[in-house]
């Protein structure tokens, strides 16, 4: 997930060695995944993980998903776990993404790909055959103002496809209709800790 805020996941030992964020459902319930150490990498909160994926369930089962900011990937490879049909994990710092790979070889995660790319180039460049997505996950750093602008790049690009699900990953006390705007519909709000998950729909979607 994002990389310049929030507080580290669980960890193994001294500074230096690998932490690990365990899958919470699906077919690699319990597994664990091994996190590089990297300033403020952690994952979703796991509170926040299982309400998100409960939003997701009905969606969830052969989507298309992508991880925007993949990070410790703990998104997508849940997404995968429980019954994705494809996950893209974006993530632009190489050893990380190399981190994400191998993870991937260890679960044997056939249905997920990871780009080592830079979020905003990636959604420039528009969509390829991994696209267009039923589920995207944007979890970008705080403080940064990213999230906004990939909001309106999917929009304005064919990444979304009939029916597509967004979850958006912010500060609480960001004023929301500065971040995501009138173009969303906000389906369902959750908050925890420092951090407030939403899950969006484009507002010209019918209900």
């Amino acid at each position: 997930m994002a990389k310049s805020r929030r507080r580290t996941a669980r960890s193994g030992g001294r500074r230096g060695h690998e932490s690990r964020v365990r899958i919470i459902g699906g077919a690699w319930r319990r597994r664990w995944l091994p996190v590089a150490d990297a300033p403020g990498l952690r994952p979703t909160a796991d509170a926040l993980r299982e309400t998100l994926f409960n939003w997701l369930q009905p969606v969830l089962p052969g989507a298309r998903v992508l991880d925007l900011y993949a990070g410790t990937g703990a998104l997508g490879f849940e997404a995968a776990s429980r019954g994705a049909q494809s996950v893209l994990l974006v993530e632009r710092d190489r050893r990380v993404a190399g981190g994400l790979e191998q993870a991937g070889e260890v679960l044997g995660a056939t249905s997920v790909e990871v780009r080592c790319a830079d979020a905003a180039r990636f959604l420039e460049a528009g969509p390829d055959a991994a696209g267009p997505f039923h589920v995207v996950f944007l979890d970008p750093p705080f403080e940064r103002g990213l999230l906004g602008p990939a909001l309106q790049a999917l929009l304005e690009g064919n990444w979304l496809a009939p029916g597509a699900r967004v979850y958006a990953e912010l500060e609480a006390h960001r004023d929301l209709a500065e971040v995501v705007g009138p173009k969303w519909r906000i389906l369902r709000e959750r908050t925890a800790g420092q951090a407030r998950g939403l899950l969006l729909e484009p507002a010209g979607e019918t209900l």
